[in-house]
């Protein structure tokens, strides 16, 4: 079983002559106790082309120490990163293999470097015997794997303890300057070792506009920005199998803004090769959403249960929703994570790069942005009032449901395709974006009620068949009407600001 550590830590540049300073002498620290030297033993693994590398990750197989085994390092913010740890055994553990899939895929991960260290360690401690941090000197020997060149150096790390406040960090690293010792340029032990042994991690590509000949153009600034949610598709597929909160939303969004960028830029992008995309990107927003939904539809009921009186709550009321719920749910996440080990889900990341490497532009891709993508928004714009004034021409009751519903579709893609051109146009595609998504809240909050009220109508009835009063999820159901006949009363002064007359002058070219 995996288990996950947050790794807080700050390296320093040592030599074999670097001496330490009177680290007891740092703020808050009482005592410096010595724990004596470890020998570790880690082999490196990565693709033969360096892929967790290009990305900061690190996969290591580790003996020595009181964590030998498996380590997987995310990075997480500057001295951050989450490392997720699998006991020792031979072959790579096939949690971790599902972690790091979306940047191997098909490749197998081979050891790349070796380093052997002998670490020296301190450990920083105050007053009531608490650690603060663990201060290490580390010898490093690195080998080139199979057979390459080898490098060694000497680096000093101090990792915050658990629980420990980070002011801590500071502190050491204010007395380690005072003694020379500066800063390490590396990110980490591998990152230095590949360098230093010829072959250093890949650069990540460059997301700066252009069309692949350095010109800033249209099909560049969507390039660019269809390249920015490829790499969100990818970051976030270990999150989803990690269950990190919103990880599951953040990669549907994704989906959807790719989505929606081969539609609205369809001028600037052939279709024949994006549609099939389109297609695919919706099956895994499918495969995800399943669970997202039905959490989120939980929620909602449960907040209503928490408004209510105690007194209009009859029945096993709370009892009724959990067990809709888990019969809704099961399987959900199962479901989820077949999709991003399925064979499918691997063929579409490939897909996605290979359009990258290789864009099928058009005509107006090579053309200056400005007026290429702002037409793109101005005709997503005209394709959302259409659906509007729809919606607004209906009486309440299920057409206008199902209208309002094709809306916020069409404010969604609208607000997307600003966001893609926000480069480009500037404060104008902010506040069209801006204006777009309070209509876009609306018309989700009021969908919301009418999935909320279908839920309540079957809750109702199977309170009913059971015996139980049915009277709350009547009352819940009154509710969720009220706030639905709400959103449609709210609806014409939200949308009558986002279609105000000067935000589309603005766009126009």
């Amino acid at each position: 079983m995996a288990e996950t550590k947050r790794e807080i830590e700050r390296k320093y540049e040592a030599t074999a002559r670097t001496k330490l300073p009177d680290l007891a002498r740092v703020a808050g620290v009482a005592s410096v106790a010595d724990r004596g030297v470890t020998e570790l033993d880690a082999v490196y693994y990565d693709t033969p082309d360096l892929r967790l590398a290009a990305d900061s990750l690190t996969l290591r197989r580790r003996t020595g120490g009181d964590d030998e085994g498996w380590h997987l390092k995310f990075p997480v913010a500057s001295g951050i990163r989450d490392e997720i740890r699998a006991p020792l055994s031979e072959s790579l553990p096939k949690p971790l293999a599902g972690l790091i899939r979306s940047r191997t895929r098909a490749e197998d991960v081979v050891p790349v470097v070796r380093l052997r260290s002998s670490r020296s360690v301190r450990h920083l401690v105050d007053e009531a015997g608490a650690l603060l941090a663990e201060v290490s000197v580390d010898t490093v020997h690195a080998e080139r794997l199979p057979k390459g060149p080898d490098t060694s150096w000497t680096e000093i790390e101090v990792e915050l303890a658990d629980d420990a406040d980070p002011e801590i960090l500071d502190a050491v690293e204010k007395r380690l300057k005072k003694a020379g010792i500066a800063a390490s340029t590396s990110s980490s032990k591998v990152a230095r070792a590949l360098a230093e042994t010829g072959t250093p991690a890949p650069e990540v590509p460059d997301d700066s506009p252009g069309d692949g000949d350095g010109d800033d153009t249209a099909g560049g600034r969507v390039l660019a920005y269809v390249r920015e949610q490829v790499e969100a598709l990818v970051a976030l597929d270990p999150a989803v199998r990690r269950d990190l909160p919103d990880s599951v939303h953040q990669m549907r969004v994704a989906c959807r803004r790719l989505r929606s960028a081969f539609k609205s830029y369809r001028k600037v992008l052939d279709r024949t090769a994006t549609d099939p995309l389109g297609d695919e990107l919706k099956w895994l927003a499918g495969e995800l959403g399943f669970a997202r939904d039905q959490e989120v539809l939980h929620e909602r009921l449960r907040a209503r249960l928490d408004e209510i009186p105690r007194t209009l709550a009859l029945g096993p009321v709370r009892a009724r929703l959990r067990i809709w719920h888990h019969a809704h749910s099961g399987g959900a996440r199962r479901k989820a994570l077949a999709a991003l080990d399925s064979a499918r889900h691997l063929a579409l990341l490939d897909a996605l790069d290979a359009l990258l490497a290789d864009p099928p532009l058009l005509k107006a891709a090579h053309d200056a942005p400005e007026p290429v993508l702002a037409a793109a928004v101005l005709k997503d714009y005209d394709r959302l009032a259409t659906r509007v004034d729809h919606a607004l021409a209906l009486h309440p009751g299920h057409d206008r449901d199902l209208a309002m519903h094709e809306a916020r579709k069409a404010a969604k893609r609208a607000r997307y395709a600003a966001e893609a051109a926000r480069p480009s146009l500037g404060k104008p595609a902010k506040r069209f974006a801006k204006r777009v998504k309070a209509v876009q809240t609306l018309l989700g909050d009021h969908q919301d009620s009418v999935v909320a009220r279908g839920a309540l109508r079957d809750l109702g009835v199977q309170a009913h068949a059971a015996g139980e009063s049915a009277f709350t999820w009547g009352l819940l159901h009154g509710q969720e009407e009220a706030a639905g006949a709400a959103r449609e009363r709210e609806f014409p002064e939200v949308w009558a600001k986002a279609s105000a007359p000067e935000l589309r002058a603005a766009l126009t070219p």
